[in-house]
């Protein structure tokens, strides 16, 4: 008898999931809120490691199509200092595939491929233990049972009550997300600026990181230590208040730097959520975790690549044919604890450097990892 499988979440770590089961001839429901797959903006770029998200692609036969797509230039850092002084600028070599880049919203349609997602099905509630099996409840008041329900669905997973009472916990660290559109022909100077791939600028308890995606599209974050209501006197749907307050906050930076924030077309708050860095829990018979429902960690280019494997590699074991679908998901369970806890700290370690009261700290991390 085939087992009834569902992935709740179509983020990169349920998408790789499914696409490496649909490989194998294994069904699989994937459940996700959104209506449709282009219902919000699919997100910037992600770099993705050779034995991580590349190797998931690979699992899921999709390496080649993937190489084709990304970006290999898009490796590139470049590090200033407040003053607009260059300390730092990485280029890779031209075959260098460590990390290449792409696009959310190119990978999610490389992804989905021949998968049938069932958009619009918001789930409420997971309830194991029942006699049919694993409980799924929707937001419409629908419900459906299953035999192994995997928790894909991020940060605020609706999945995770039902194996872990824990809920992310703020790191003191906000991002205002912003974008430049067309940044070549409308904005040269600082198109140069960037250059092929990311420009990051650190200060005191602050940072400035630009990232090139495809199609002359910039993501800009500025980034800084503040209490989670630091905007309680702000309305963030005013787009020149916090332009304003944002400018005054990086008061004294180089005017190129300023003028990535100045430029930009609105602002996204998103204060960065952690889970703890060792969160594992009990085994709970029918349902599990992958990704940020499991780990969630700071965004430092682990995050995806991570979801990626994990989804691939558990979607393998439950191919393989085991009877013991338990069995399976209990030992992807053990494996994922212990290589998502070592991630968790370097990254935590990682943001601690990188908004810290001393800039050199953020540079010196940056020659540890990337040498020039």
């Amino acid at each position: 008898m085939r087992h009834r499988i569902a992935v709740v979440g179509s983020g990169p770590g349920g998408l790789t999931f499914a696409r490496v089961l649909h490989r194998h001839g294994c069904p699989v429901a994937v459940l996700e809120r959104d209506p449709a797959p282009d219902a919000r903006p699919p997100g910037g770029t992600l770099d993705l490691h050779e034995g991580l998200g590349q190797l998931a692609l690979d699992k899921a036969g999709l390496l080649a199509e993937f190489q084709a797509l990304s970006r290999p230039e898009g490796q590139a850092m470049r590090i200033l200092d407040t003053a607009g002084t260059v300390l730092r600028d990485w280029r890779p070599r031209p075959d260098d595939r460590a990390n290449p880049e792409i696009d959310r919203g190119q990978l999610r349609d490389l992804l989905l491929g021949p998968l049938d997602v069932q958009w619009g099905r918001s789930v409420t509630q997971v309830v194991p233990g029942t006699r049919d099996g694993v409980l799924v409840q929707f937001a419409d008041g629908r419900q459906e049972t299953f035999d192994l329900v995997v928790g894909a669905d991020g940060a605020w997973s609706r999945v995770r009550p039902a194996v872990s009472s824990v809920t992310p916990h703020y790191t003191g660290v906000t991002s205002l997300e912003t974008s430049l559109d067309d940044v070549d022909t409308r904005h040269p100077e600082l198109a140069r600026l960037i250059g092929d791939g990311s420009v990051a600028v650190y200060g005191v308890n602050r940072a400035v990181v630009a990232q090139r995606n495809s199609g002359g599209h910039v993501k800009v974050h500025a980034q800084f230590r503040a209490p989670l209501d630091w905007h309680a006197n702000l309305d963030l749907a005013d787009v020149e208040a916090v332009r304003s307050s944002l400018l005054a906050l990086f008061d004294g930076w180089a005017v190129p730097v300023l003028d990535l924030l100045r430029h930009g077309t609105a602002f996204v708050r998103r204060p960065l959520y952690v889970l703890p860095v060792s969160h594992t829990w009990t085994h709970v018979f029918g349902v599990t975790l992958l990704g940020d429902a499991a780990h969630l960690m700071p965004p430092l280019g682990a995050g995806a690549n991570l979801a990626m494997l994990e989804g691939a590699e558990l979607a393998e074991s439950i191919a393989a044919g085991s009877e013991d679908l338990d069995q399976a998901v209990r030992a992807f369970e053990e494996q994922m604890w212990v290589r998502a806890g070592r991630w968790a700290k370097i990254t935590t370690a990682g943001l601690e450097r990188l908004v810290s009261p001393d800039p050199a700290e953020a540079l010196a991390l940056f020659d540890r990892v990337q040498p020039s």
